[in-house]
């Protein structure tokens, strides 16, 4: 049985999500119903991607009984308010990275989607590449030994993007970038906690961050290093060093290869796929899959991207922000 998806806006992101299902088959998902801030916004998405139903204002998406599960395209600030709506009225979510805007919010979400029974999940697409898939195999059978070192880098030239400037809109290259590279390391070291974390930054006038860097010390001597920019294009490759060997990823947030040992392994994109904004978006696809796959099998959560670490990458963050100073209204409200 199809999975029918409601869409809670009619962004780029959202477009490029909707594009990405037409590459699964018909017969396991379906669009039903989009929502927008306007009628005239999410009659225009209907149209492009052929959804039956649109919405203006998510109170009815919510509301809408052949919907599922929603998927959470709004910007940052309102990630919370969208995805307690949806729980709130009997819907899945899969809501768009960065979950919420900070840790209080986000374990409140998770709290309210235990309470219902439903499943929520943090839409961190990288975790449901099969190269991640095969990352853990590797790592877990010790073709390079003990990790000792992981270094990771996320940077795009994108300062000059209202969405990454303005504080009103959650600008923040921690937030809308730096989440890759934490999660990056925090799937190597799975299971273990920080012990230190040591940090710097830039902000801009506008008192967001246009540029992060961490240095995570974990117990057993094991360290990542981790920079994330919207000021300038990085490498964005993640590094892990063993004790017998190192693993290259290219293009770590949507990998497509895995170079252990200078033995190189591509993993192709699916085929098929929408008009997309971004690179590489038929691989939201994967992402999807992961969400019909633990319905399916009754899950509130997904084990490549558990409620635990949602709730740590939100800890991590919010570290990071503090100590470089940004500061959100959302942090100072109480859940």
């Amino acid at each position: 049985m199809a999975l029918k998806w409601g869409i809670a806006a009619a962004g780029k992101i959202s477009n490029d999500f909707v594009s990405a299902l037409e590459a699964l088959p018909s017969s396991d998902h379906k669009v039903v119903a989009v929502a927008a801030r306007s009628q005239a916004s999410a009659d225009n998405f209907a149209k492009t991607h052929h959804i039956p139903t649109s919405y203006e204002g998510y109170k009815k998406l919510a509301e809408d009984k052949n919907v599922d599960i929603v998927y959470v395209g709004v910007i940052h600030p309102y990630h919370y308010e969208v995805s307690k709506l949806m729980l709130e009225n009997g819907k899945h979510v899969l809501c768009e990275k960065p979950f919420t805007m900070n840790e209080k919010q986000t374990r409140k979400l998770i709290e309210i989607a235990r309470a219902n029974k439903l499943f929520i999940m943090d839409a961190i697409w990288s975790r449901c590449f099969p190269v991640y898939r095969e990352l853990k195999k590797i790592l877990d059978s010790g073709l390079i030994g003990d990790v000792v070192q992981v270094t990771v880098e996320f940077g795009l030239a994108i300062a000059d993007v209202e969405l990454m400037k303005s504080k009103e809109l959650g600008g923040s290259a921690i937030l809308g970038l730096g989440v890759y590279s934490l999660q990056f390391q925090q799937f190597v070291f799975r299971g273990l906690k920080p012990l230190n974390i040591v940090v710097s930054g830039h902000l801009i006038e506008e008192g967001v961050d246009s540029s992060a860097f961490a240095i995570i010390t974990y117990e057993g001597s094991k360290t990542a290093v981790i920079t994330t920019s919207a000021s300038i294009n990085l490498s964005n490759e993640g590094i892990i060093y063993g004790t017998k060997g190192t693993i290259r990823i290219p293009q770590m947030w949507c990998p497509t290869t895995i170079n252990v040992n200078g033995d190189i392994k591509e993993f192709p994109l699916l085929e098929g796929g929408g008009a997309a904004n971004y690179p590489k978006s038929v691989g939201l696809a994967y992402e999807a899959m992961e969400a019909r796959k633990c319905i399916n099998e009754g899950k509130l959560e997904s084990e490549q991207i558990t409620h635990e670490e949602t709730i740590q990458l939100a800890h991590l963050m919010d570290k990071m922000r503090q100590d470089i100073g940004v500061v959100f209204p959302a942090d100072s409200e109480s859940y």
